[in-house]
């Protein structure tokens, strides 16, 4: 007969939590500054520069959320 004998040490929220939910955040401010930056730089473009990207206007948000997040 076998028996499993494990230990599930949770770490408590002054422990590691406030680290990892700074680490979180930060990392979650860096995605959405790149967000910002990359809608801002393309909007800046002329709609003739879009257009020699391949790109129209409606898409710029869906290229700013690609760019910072990643493809879904």
């Amino acid at each position: 007969m076998a028996t499993l004998n494990s230990i599930n040490a949770q770490k408590t929220f002054a422990a590691g939590g406030v680290a990892h939910m700074l680490q979180v955040a930060r990392e979650k401010f860096a995605q959405y500054r790149v967000y910002r930056e990359t809608l801002n730089e393309l909007n800046e473009l002329s709609s003739r520069d879009l257009a020699d990207l391949g790109l129209n206007r409606s898409m710029l948000k869906r290229v700013a959320l690609e760019a910072a997040y990643g493809a879904n």
